[in-house]
């Protein structure tokens, strides 16, 4: 793994890459943005902490 420099944001510099990202027409646009969501809903399943209130699955 490569060390990271003082200051620097990985996710800043990986958001910026996708601001700097324009779509060619507009089905290539609307799979950049896909490609975002995707990445969003998968990092919210990641995060979702709730609980499985059935006891079956125990």
């Amino acid at each position: 793994m490569t060390k990271a420099k003082a200051g620097v944001d990985k996710n800043l510099q990986n958001v910026v890459g996708d601001l700097e990202q324009t779509g060619v027409n507009s089905h290539h646009a609307q799979q950049i943005q896909q490609d975002t969501n995707d990445r969003r809903h998968q990092d919210a399943l990641n995060h979702d902490k709730t609980e499985d209130r059935d006891p079956s699955h125990s």
